[in-house]
């Protein structure tokens, strides 16, 4: 039982977090001294410090590493996972360089990753992943 609490608040505690990431990229004010690389070095330390998840190291690894990177830590479940890819949308969405095909490459990467874990068919998955493909 104990085991199974600790999972669910690992569950909570990633979900939580990709949200503010999430919510901090989406609702962003007219604040201008802070940048998109800004808010990305923010997601990068948050998910460091509070999961462990090395994000620059995600993002270099080929798809079948990671897939096996991600799925290793607790807390990671497909409604995770879609958040996650929501993020590398917005990355890539507020990306000014030239890594806004990373970003989106991996946000697929991860919404197909969804579709093989998950269940449940959604409508809206189907839709980010015609979005992302159709910007590609």
């Amino acid at each position: 039982m104990e085991q199974k609490d600790y999972l669910m608040r690992e569950i909570e505690k990633i979900g939580l977090l990709l949200r503010a990431i999430i919510g901090s990229l989406i609702n962003k004010k007219e604040d201008f001294s802070i940048t998109a690389e800004n808010h990305f070095e923010k997601a990068k330390e948050m998910l460091l410090n509070e999961t462990g998840f090395y994000l620059n190291k995600f993002l270099t690894l080929n798809e079948a590493a990671s897939n096996i990177y991600l799925l290793q830590f607790k807390g990671i479940n497909p409604a995770n996972i879609e958040l996650l890819a929501e993020a590398m949308t917005q990355f890539g969405l507020n990306e000014q360089s030239g890594n806004k095909r990373m970003f989106f490459e991996k946000a697929l990467q991860l919404y197909e990753l969804c579709e093989r874990t998950d269940r449940t068919f959604s409508f809206d998955r189907e839709r980010k992943i015609s979005e992302i493909k159709n910007a590609l």
